[in-house]
């Protein structure tokens, strides 16, 4: 007898062992239709899993749980997979994992597929989706699973097995009709349910993220349960596509790049800089409001600095090293983060706990060893500029300050109209990969609980991220995502109690001993280049009035108004409005044209009228003509909005 508890604690008992598709069919042909994935006493597994014994079960949709989403699309992967072993027989098969709205699978094939190629495979998934034909799941020995994957000529899939195979655990496979795919699965019952699908575009990728690996060609795709829920999707990336910032930004003239300088080096057009200017000064006037004092620090070091920081031997395939140390007596690199540099100035001079909490901040430019494959517009470049800030405290200050630079970020954020779309993430060390970090177990527990008691205590949502810590600490990462729906980190809160030692910093207690302070490292706004991106793609361009390069397009009609439009523009400069004049000898209509398309805030048009009368006829972006204003009624209704940074 097995006794099955259901959502709703409804007891259902049986004779012998039953499937949870089983029980999901005796439920109503509805469910059992829509069933994707099952949890059985709290754990995924598939539909097809035996019961034994006496559990907790409970039937997930694709609509009812992420999980289930994934189980769905990865089985979706399969079918690509399965569809372009059909096609092209000697594709080698890398990874196809499901990810935010999708999946992908990366082959290794002799030249990229076409529109056609991926035309043909779409036709030939919805073949075997009529076929629906049903995952069974086996396992082999290790070396069973190698010769298996010989047989067929699958390199990178032996790769993985020899890789786990080293755990000493059988290796599992899921099998649909003749296409047997290596996975642990969970899988949906079979390829019939996947009604909904569309392959969206086809890039190369290396290997494992590697520029040294084989170049792949990775297909991305989404897939729904419902026809209407996919193409309501697929409209929804158009219109992201309409606010990429990397198309975007070129067309507003904010950015551009060049092959010549390199991948990742992106060039900052004036207006794109202007914006980049505004921020800068916004930040560093009120990190000086909160107690921060602005530093200015090299942009490189001798390679002792970032051996005694940990770098060298945590982050240096990440850095840009100048100098062959088999050759060179001195070898510097390019600084990766400011936290070794500020640290000198805190060194500068003997400290007393009454000079605690000291709050260094930096404009830091920084220089990261992007892989190539990673780096996408202003999103993940390797030269940017980044609001920096180290804070030394002692134990019993660590809460206030540690809510300080929180509170700082959630400000910057609420003011350039970021805040409501991002998420926390607590970033743990992983003790299983000892290697990744510097200090003991002892330490990072410490350090790990203290900022758990904060957090706590401070409400913050977060979700845990294990294996996310820098190498020397734990720390809070507020992430947002971009229009496509992939997540970085904007911004980052770390506490650190390991750094301080290793570079001698201490200070003189009450009690006489020295110590060790607490550090801080924080960002208040994050990498200004991200930012930005962030900002057109939230906009589509359209700044709000404080950040728009240009705030106010002035249009003279006829040659005959361009004196007083020049008199209004010196009113305008003068009050720290940024203006500009269109003279060009087109007509008013065309002007209008272009400055809507530039989504410029305001314009002035000017005529025979508004000269006689000392006025200017206003334009407003988003709502067309509002009337005649005085220049200085006009000019103090910019002014306010610039200086209480209200977001239309």
């Amino acid at each position: 007898m097995v006794k099955v508890t259901l959502k709703g604690g409804v007891v259902k008992e049986y004779d012998d062992s039953i499937t949870a598709m089983e029980i999901a069919k005796s439920l109503g042909m509805g469910l059992y239709k829509a069933a994707c994935l099952c949890k059985i006493d709290g754990e995924y597994s598939d539909l097809r899993t035996e019961i034994t014994k006496d559990c907790e079960l409970q039937i997930l949709t694709f609509d009812d749980d992420e999980e289930a989403k994934k189980a769905f699309r990865h089985t979706a992967s399969h079918v690509m997979a399965q569809a372009v072993k059909r096609l092209f027989p000697d594709a080698k098969l890398a990874i196809g994992p499901a990810i935010d709205n999708g999946f992908y699978y990366d082959f290794d094939i002799d030249k990229p597929f076409t529109p056609d190629d991926l035309a043909k495979i779409e036709s030939e998934m919805k073949k075997i989706v009529k076929e629906a034909l049903p995952l069974e799941k086996f396992e082999l020995e290790p070396d069973e699973a190698i010769k298996m994957m010989e047989e067929k000529g699958e390199i990178y899939k032996i790769e993985l097995i020899k890789e786990h195979s080293s755990k000493g655990e059988k290796i599992s496979f899921f099998k649909q009709g003749d296409f047997v795919e290596l996975c642990a699965g969970p899988h949906i019952p079979d390829t019939g349910r996947i009604k909904a699908f569309k392959l969206t575009s086809c890039t190369g990728a290396y290997w494992r993220g590697n520029s040294d690996n084989q170049m792949l060609q990775r297909i991305y795709a989404t897939a729904f349960t419902k026809k209407d829920e996919m193409e309501a999707y697929l409209e929804s990336v158009e219109e992201a596509k309409k606010r990429d910032h990397n198309k975007l930004g070129r067309e507003l003239e904010l950015f551009t790049t060049s092959d010549l300088i390199g991948q990742g080096l992106p060039i900052l057009l004036p207006k794109g800089t202007k914006i980049i200017q505004i921020l800068q000064r916004f930040v560093e006037d009120e990190e000086a409001k909160r107690g921060w004092q602005l530093t200015k620090t090299p942009f490189m070091a001798k390679s002792d600095l970032y051996k005694l920081s940990g770098h060298w031997g945590h982050y240096k395939e990440n850095m840009f090293v100048l100098g062959d140390e088999e050759k060179d007596d001195e070898v510097f690199a390019l600084r990766p983060m400011t936290c070794p540099f500020q640290y000198q100035a805190y060194l500068n001079r003997p400290r007393s706990y009454r000079d605690l909490p000291l709050r260094y901040d930096e404009t830091s430019t920084l220089f990261r060893n992007e892989a190539s494959g990673e780096m996408h517009g202003l999103i993940r470049v390797r030269q940017f500029t980044i609001s920096e800030g180290h804070l030394m405290c002692r134990p019993d200050q660590l809460e206030d300050e540690f809510r300080g630079c929180l509170e700082l970020a959630i400000y910057m954020l609420k003011t350039i109209g970021l805040y409501d779309d991002v998420s926390y993430r607590f970033s743990q060390w992983d003790p299983d990969d000892r290697e990744k970090y510097i200090g003991t177990a002892e330490q990072w527990n410490e350090a790990q609980d203290a900022m758990k008691r904060i957090l706590d205590h401070l409400e913050i949502p977060y979700k845990v991220g294990v294996g996310e810590a820098a190498f020397y600490g734990p720390k809070l990462d507020i992430q947002i995502k971009n229009v496509f729906g992939k997540e970085d980190t904007l911004i980052t809160i770390q506490i650190d109690q390991m750094l301080a030692e290793k570079f001698g910093m201490e200070y003189t207690d009450s009690d006489g001993l020295k110590k060790n302070p607490y550090i801080i490292h924080r960002t208040s706004i994050g990498c200004y280049e991200r930012t930005l991106a962030l900002l057109i793609e939230k906009y589509a361009g359209a700044f709000p009035v404080w950040l728009a390069p240009v705030q106010v397009k002035i249009l003279p009609i006829a040659d005959r108004h361009h004196d007083y439009a020049y008199e209004v523009l010196h009113k305008l400069e003068s009050a720290g409005i940024r203006a500009e004049i269109d003279a060009r000898s087109e007509k008013i209509g065309y002007k209008i044209r272009e400055a809507q398309l530039e989504k410029v805030p305001y314009m002035l048009i000017m005529g025979d009228k508004d000269i006689e009368g000392g006025f200017v006829s206003v334009r407003k972006r988003g709502e067309g003509d509002i009337g005649a204003m005085g220049v200085d009624e006009f000019t103090k209704l910019v002014v306010e909005q610039n200086e209480s940074k209200v977001i239309f």
